[in-house]
């Protein structure tokens, strides 16, 4: 699978250790940076990137990363198309992309340890998008509210 990741400074080190742990498992990864530690970036200005590349199909999925994973889940979604959520635990890892058909995966560089990361990282990569009725009924209306037509 082609995967994008971003991050900034709260996220760096584990982007890092992800990156090698997609490889390492076959994924083509693409790296929106930041690709150096900097305390001064800001994560919109890789997040913002990576949402564009989601939507555009350019990478299958996403994972974002910030120090708390909200910041960028934030950005995220205000890309329309985007369906990005925090995740701390695996079930919903799986079930956000089974159901709701999230594409990028937040996480908290701060919060969530690399095991607990590779985890949710191998569980939402591995998860399908449904295509049961009552969760594409649901999907439509939330697309409406992307479009602004409610």
């Amino acid at each position: 699978m082609r995967v994008g990741l971003a991050t900034d400074h709260g996220g760096f080190e584990l982007k890092e250790e992800l990156v090698a742990q997609l490889k390492a498992a076959g994924h083509e990864v693409v790296d929106f940076g930041a690709h150096e530690l900097n305390q001064g970036d800001d994560y919109p200005d890789y997040v913002t990137p990576l949402a564009h590349a989601v939507v555009a199909g350019e990478v299958e999925r996403g994972i974002a990363i910030c120090g708390s994973g909200v910041g960028a889940s934030v950005c995220a979604n205000k890309i329309e198309g985007v369906h990005a959520c925090l995740i701390h635990d695996h079930f919903s890892a799986k079930q956000g992309v089974e159901d709701d058909h999230m594409n990028i995966l937040c996480m908290g560089g701060r919060t969530v340890g690399p095991c607990v990361a590779w985890d949710l990282v191998e569980t939402f990569l591995n998860a399908e998008y449904s295509q049961e009725p009552r969760h594409l009924r649901r999907l439509a209306k939330v697309a409406l509210l992307d479009s602004r037509k409610v």
